[in-house]
């Protein structure tokens, strides 16, 4: 018996390369392998190494890169004064919720005094109230009973 094999691959779309493979002397059909294209998979660029990135560098003393520096040192320093500016709008609240603490702090300790004289004057006037009324003995409604407030 002869054995005979036939591979065939295909790119997809994907970026993964489909290998078919068919055996016939045994009469079996090999399952397709899945093998990516590229080494790295995943579909991400691979970064660029650096010696392509000196060899296509431009001129220091060109136009061109002299435009580049400026844009770019331009964008730095307004990144920077952002992050300053941020970071002074953030120690100005800092500041305000500070003294909005102390405020309330100070409200609360008014309110708490103010409180206590409440609690205070009304067990007073509660204790008051009790002193001042007696109860009724059993003797002075019996003895009284026509007692109406004449």
């Amino acid at each position: 018996m002869s054995k005979t094999s036939q591979q065939s691959s295909t790119a997809g779309a994907n970026g993964i390369s489909v290998i078919h493979t068919q055996a016939h002397a045994s009469g079996l059909q090999q399952v397709p392998q899945v093998v990516p294209v590229s080494p790295g998979g995943g579909g991400k660029a691979a970064p660029p190494s650096k010696q392509s990135k000196k060899s296509s560098s431009v001129d220091r003393n060109s136009d061109e890169y002299r435009q580049r520096r400026e844009r770019n040192n331009m964008a730095v320093k307004k990144s920077r004064l952002k992050s300053k500016q941020k970071a002074q709008d953030t120690l100005q609240r800092v500041n305000q919720l500070k003294e909005e603490n102390e405020r309330l702090e100070a409200k609360i300790k008014l309110l708490t005094k103010e409180l206590s004289v409440l609690k205070d004057l009304f067990l007073e006037h509660a204790h008051n109230l009790a002193d001042n009324v007696q109860p009724m003995s059993a003797e002075s409604t019996t003895t009284n009973p026509d007692n109406t407030g004449q």
